[in-house]
């Protein structure tokens, strides 16, 4: 308990100082530092390779079906469950490459070569083909999948570029199942859990935009526009349900802010948000009553994805830069919880509070 109350004391306090004063001085408080990075890093360190426990969600078409982990997923075996182990390796990936000097480098590395490889990658890909998976880990661990191929895609390394390219085949796949099931989706899914459509579009485009593909970033457009173009008075005095990690209204700001030109992004945000605007706007966070409990520490990630879309509009429309004050106090609620968490957080919340850091950037 004691690692949880130290970890980046200086950052949260920092934050929950900049929480009251407002000011633009603080915003390096919000950088993600090597010396946190050394700490968050534990996170996907200690899981990825951890078997047990785990929670398949595979349907079982016969008895062959029932298999260790390990033997559906070569790779994604660990950290309870599928797409917390993608991010979890994607964890390691964005932390490596933004610090060449983090403490266990040699440790990251070896593991990144000895899971990534083509022979591994091929047996995730073979499980996503078969008929009866088609839609597993849509469209969360989906989004997440791409989001580390994009990484390692950015990373100026021999040694990433080589893992690219053993992780292309099933980003390839991915991007299939995108491209086949949108069409077919024919109303939103506003959840604030793992099949959020804004979310898995979010990290989908963002993928689409970098890799220059140009049919998947026009499908999402397209669809994204369908789904919410019309949208009005988002209804956040809703949320957060009692398992919320997501936000939906403002994982829905976030995906239109990435599809939408300013012109006509800003008037859609001023129908669909209109107290984003309001500069003493305020947005109680959430709060977790059991820290064991898988479903009730969901409400940390909430706050972590409230705070990354926050970040994200402050940081492009000067309109709304108050809104990095309520990022903060969102980020200064949960950030304190991550080291010495129980596994039921500590196994994917590192991953959540890595990304929304890189957003207040």
């Amino acid at each position: 308990m004691m690692f949880r109350t130290l970890i980046g004391t200086t950052l949260f306090l920092l934050i929950s100082l900049n929480c009251h004063a407002g000011s633009s001085q603080s915003r390096a408080a919000h950088a993600l530092t090597l010396n946190e990075a050394n700490k968050l890093v534990s996170l996907p360190l200690h899981c990825v390779e951890t078997p047990y426990p785990y929670k398949t969600g595979v349907v079982l078409g016969s008895a062959e079906d029932l298999q260790e982990p390990s033997v559906h997923h070569p790779i994604f075996y660990g950290c309870f469950d599928w797409h917390s182990a993608a991010h979890g390796y994607w964890s390691l990936v964005t932390l490596l490459r933004q610090f060449p000097d983090l403490e266990g480098e040699d440790e990251v590395k070896a593991l990144l070569k000895r899971n990534l490889t083509a022979d591994k990658v091929a047996g995730e890909v073979a499980f996503f083909s078969k008929d009866i998976n088609a839609s597993f880990e849509r469209t969360y661990g989906w989004a997440w999948l791409l989001k580390l191929s994009d990484e390692l895609h950015a990373w100026q390394d021999p040694m990433a570029q080589q893992l690219a390219t053993n992780l292309q085949p099933l980003a390839d796949l991915i991007v299939k199942r995108y491209l086949d099931f949108l069409p077919r989706l024919l109303y939103p899914i506003r959840v604030g859990e793992h099949t959020n459509i804004a979310f898995g579009l979010s990290f989908a485009y963002d993928y689409a935009v970098n890799r220059q593909h140009t049919e998947l970033q026009q499908l999402i457009t397209e669809r994204a526009k369908s789904y919410f173009l019309q949208d009005k008075n988002c209804p956040i005095s809703w949320e957060p349900s009692g398992y919320d990690f997501i936000s939906p209204c403002l994982e829905e700001v976030g995906l239109m802010q990435r599809i939408l030109p300013e012109d006509q992004f800003l008037p859609w945000l001023e129908s669909f948000m209109p107290q984003l605007a309001d500069p003493d706007y305020q947005l109680a966070v959430g709060s977790v009553s059991d820290r064991t409990d898988g479903k009730l520490v969901h409400l940390d990630g909430l706050n972590f994805s409230r705070a990354w879309n926050l970040y994200a509009l402050a940081g492009q429309y000067p309109k709304y830069h108050h809104l990095n004050a309520l990022a903060d106090k969102h980020m200064a609620h949960s950030y304190p919880n991550l080291i010495g968490d129980s596994y039921e957080g500590s196994h994917w919340l590192g991953s959540f509070a890595i990304h929304a850091l890189n957003s207040a950037r």
